[in-house]
């Protein structure tokens, strides 16, 4: 295979930003490029798998600064799908501001879609040193394991108690607010931000199609300010044009699977529930940590 190296030093070699995936070759790289585009929106922990598939692979783990940057595969993936509701959106806020109706419902969504996206940037600010350092506790696999667990039960308590009567229509200023404060704790690896906007949606009472793409649509800021500093740090850590095009290659072949997942997605929770999901997270936690405490993978 051909292997894409460059000259800057990853955290193998005592650079503060993990740049271990330079060393990866291209057909590594589109194979987490698929992984990331896939598991990004699917409720189920895009950063978790790009800690296990590398692990399970025998790969260096690629670093939360190359997993957050290839984040922007989903930006385009959703701008491509969304397309017509957010041109609607934007031109409806638009004239509610100008006409200074700002009890329209589409100023309100649009605000509250801008609301939520505050709790992850504060928090990803405070937490950035800790979760790009090279080797960093928070991307252990034991820590990703237990937030599986947990997001797995919540996400059933959901799905049981959630009123899923709801529908895009329906949705509030205060409802990106809330669910904007869940998107938060996606920080955490193994938590999942589509999962925990998701889980919101549900505990308030939306439909799963609509809770579902809500999630989609209060993770674009998020995500193109997560990708914007993230491409940023990379530039700062030095990283060469062939670690560029590492980066190229893999946000390709995520784009192409970011854009089939929510097609999947969608369609899939307009007649099912979120049973498999709930059901996969909660086996993926407990193989983690017993496979950790068995001595099977490293942590």
């Amino acid at each position: 295979m051909l292997s894409l190296i460059v000259a800057t030093t990853g955290c193998t070699n005592g650079s503060e930003v993990n740049l271990d995936f330079t060393n990866l070759s291209w057909i590594d790289v589109i194979i987490l490029g698929i992984v990331q585009g896939i598991t990004e929106l699917l409720p189920i922990s895009s950063t978790a798998h790009m800690r296990i598939v590398p692990t399970l692979l025998g790969l260096q783990d690629p670093g939360s600064a190359f997993s957050a940057a290839m984040q922007l595969a989903s930006l385009t993936a959703v701008l491509s799908y969304f397309w017509k509701d957010l041109k609607k959106l934007t031109g409806e806020t638009v004239r509610a501001i100008s006409g200074q109706d700002y009890q329209s419902s589409s100023f309100r969504l649009m605000l509250g879609l801008l609301l939520g996206t505050l709790p992850i940037i504060v928090g990803g600010l405070l937490l950035k040193p800790i979760l790009n350092a090279c080797d960093s506790p928070m991307r252990s696999l034991v820590v990703i394991g237990a937030a599986s667990i947990v997001m797995s039960l919540l996400l059933g308590i959901a799905e049981k108690r959630g009123g899923r009567e709801r529908n895009f229509e329906k949705i509030t200023l205060w409802d990106g607010i809330w669910v904007g404060v869940a998107q938060a704790f996606a920080l955490i690896p193994g938590v999942s931000r589509s999962g925990s906007t998701l889980t919101a949606g549900l505990f308030l009472g939306m439909e799963r199609e609509t809770a579902a793409k809500f999630s989609f649509l209060l993770g674009l800021p998020a995500v193109v300010l997560a990708g914007a500093v993230e491409l940023h740090t990379l530039f700062k850590a030095g990283l060469s044009g062939a670690g560029w095009l590492i980066l190229l290659i893999g946000l390709t072949s995520a784009s192409i699977s970011a854009f089939i997942a929510i097609w999947g997605l969608l369609r899939y929770l307009e007649k099912h529930s979120t049973l498999i999901f709930i059901f996969y997270r909660f086996v993926m936690g407990v193989f983690l940590i017993v496979a950790v405490i068995s001595g099977w993978l490293p942590n």
